[in-house]
C-alpha cells in the first residue's frame, strides 16, 4: 500500500466498503511511508518491537496491541513508552501463543500480571486487556461491565497479585478455581484432515546449487519474527551443492507447498538456529502454512517431509533416518484435537529431543521460530516455496551472492 499498488489498494477499498476492520504489519515502518501506511486505513499493527515505534503509531491515532507471545515478546520493552496520557490506544495482546505458555503463565492474565510487575496502574492494565481491545476491534457489545453488554466477566481478589477465580461467559460460571466446569463435545474433524497435498516430492528437490561460497542466510533473531539478511561463508562440493559444516551454525531450510500439489519447493540457508544433526520440520509456517524443514542433510529432510504427509502435519524430528518424535496437528496441519495438557507433554518431548540430540540453540523454541522463517510480511529476509523474499524491498533475491555485491 505505501508503494500505492493498485492489486493492495483494492481489497483495502474492498474492505472499506464493506466496513472490515483493517489490521497491519508495518515493522520497521517510519516517517511519511507511516503516514501513507495508516491514511489507507490500517488501524492497529501488532508487530511494534520499540518505544520509538509505539509512540509513532500511537501518535498518528493507531492502536498499538502489546505482543506477549511464546517467543515474540515485546511486552516489557514497550511498557516503558505506555503513560496514562496515551495507554488508552494501548492493547494487550497474544501472539502465538503456544499451550505450554497458557497452562503455564496464562494468557492475557499473564499479560496483566507482567504490567503489574513494570509498575502499570492494575487498573489501567486491565483497561488495556478489556475495554481497549473491545473499542479497537468494534466490538460494541462487550469490554466493560454495563447494562446491555455481555456478561463476560473474570473474578479475582487481588489487584496486585492476579489470579483469576472465576470466569464467567455469557453470564455463566464456566471455569472456576483453574478448572472448566461446562460439559463439552467433541466437534467432528473429518473435513479439515488430510490438508498435506504434496505432489512430485523427491530427495533431489532438496540440494541446493550456490554460484559462489558467499551466500545469503536467513539469521534468526531471539523472541522475535524479524529476522537478519546474513551474508555467509560456505563450503560447496564439486557440483557447486551446498555442503553442512558442523563447525558452521549455518543449515539448509526448505519451503514446501503442500495445498495445491504444485510440487514448488524452494530451499536457502538459516543462520543461528543452531541445528548440528538431523532435521525438523512443521506444518505451522506463516503465513501460508507450508511445509517448513531444516537439517543437516537432504535424507533426513526428506524423510521429514514425507512423515508430515502421512500424519497430516504437525512436528517431526528425525536423525539417521530414523524419527525420534512427532506431534500430529490433523486439524488442518496447524491444531491438535487432544487436550492442552496432552499437547504440551508432546510438546515438552519435541523440545527436548531438538535441544538434546539436534543441537538446536537452548535460547530457540524449535517450533515457533522456525514457523516464523516464512513469514514473508517481516523483515528482514524470508523464505516461501517461490523464493528467497528481501522484506524491506519486496524482491525475490539469489541464495548466491556475487563477490561485486559484497563489495558494493
Amino acid at each position: 500500500m505505501i508503494q500505492a499498488n493498485d492489486r493492495v489498494l483494492e481489497k483495502l477499498l474492498v474492505a472499506k466498503n464493506m466496513n472490515k476492520r483493517i489490521d497491519g504489519h508495518s515493522p520497521m515502518v517510519s516517517g511519511k511511508e507511516l503516514n501513507a501506511y495508516i491514511a489507507a486505513g490500517v488501524e492497529n499493527d501488532h508487530e511494534c518491537s520499540t518505544i520509538e515505534e509505539l509512540q509513532a503509531r500511537i501518535s498518528r491515532g493507531m492502536y498499538v496491541f502489546l505482543r506477549e507471545g511464546s517467543v515474540t515478546q515485546n511486552l516489557r520493552t514497550l511498557l516503558k513508552g505506555v503513560t496514562p496520557q496515551n495507554a488508552r490506544r494501548c492493547v494487550l495482546c497474544g501472539d502465538d501463543v503456544q499451550a505450554k505458555t497458557i497452562l503455564e503463565k496464562g494468557h492475557l492474565d499473564n499479560s496483566v500480571r507482567i504490567c503489574v510487575e513494570e509498575n502499570v496502574d492494575p487498573i489501567q492494565a486491565i483497561q488495556m486487556a478489556t475495554i481497549n481491545t473491545a473499542e479497537c476491534c468494534k466490538l460494541d457489545d462487550r469490554g466493560a461491565v454495563a447494562p446491555g453488554l455481555k456478561a463476560d466477566l473474570v473474578i479475582f481478589s487481588d489487584l496486585n497479585n492476579l489470579v483469576v477465580e472465576q470466569t464467567y461467559i455469557d453470564g455463566k460460571l464456566v471455569a472456576e478455581q483453574g478448572k472448566y466446569v461446562v460439559p463439552f463435545t467433541r466437534a467432528d474433524i473429518t473435513s479439515v484432515q488430510s490438508s498435506v497435498h504434496i505432489s512430485d516430492f523427491s530427495k533431489k528437490k532438496l540440494r541446493l546449487k550456490l554460484d559462489s561460497n558467499k551466500a545469503r542466510a536467513i539469521e534468526v533473531v531471539q523472541t522475535e519474527a524479524l529476522t537478519n539478511e546474513a551474508i555467509v561463508e560456505v563450503e560447496r562440493d564439486e557440483a557447486g551443492e551446498f555442503v553442512y559444516n558442523p563447525e558452521k551454525l549455518v543449515a539448509k531450510i526448505a519451503v514446501i507447498e503442500r495445498h495445491n500439489n504444485t510440487g514448488n519447493v524452494f530451499v536457502g540457508l538459516l543462520k543461528d538456529y543452531g541445528i548440528q544433526k538431523g532435521a525438523i520440520g512443521i506444518s505451522i509456517a506463516h503465513d501460508s502454512h507450508n511445509l517448513i524443514v531444516t537439517g543437516t542433510n537432504d535424507e533426513d529432510m526428506a524423510v521429514v517431509v514425507e512423515t508430515l504427509k502421512k500424519q497430516d502435519g504437525g512436528v517431526v524430528l528425525v536423525d539417521n533416518g530414523e524419527v525420534l518424535c512427532s506431534m500430529a496437528l490433523p486439524v488442518g496441519g496447524l491444531m491438535s484435537n487432544l487436550s492442552g495438557e496432552e499437547v504440551v507433554e508432546q510438546q515438552e518431548k519435541v523440545n527436548e529431543v531438538a535441544r538434546k540430540t539436534l543441537g538446536i540453540a537452548k535460547n530457540v523454541d524449535p517450533i515457533m521460530t522456525l514457523g516464523f522463517m516464512s513469514l514473508a510480511v517481516i523483515p528482514t529476509l524470508k523464505i516461501t516455496d517461490l523464493g528467497l523474499v528481501d522484506v524491506t524491498k519486496f524482491e525475490f533475491v539469489p541464495v548466491s551472492v556475487r563477490e561485486e555485491i559484497i563489495k558494493n
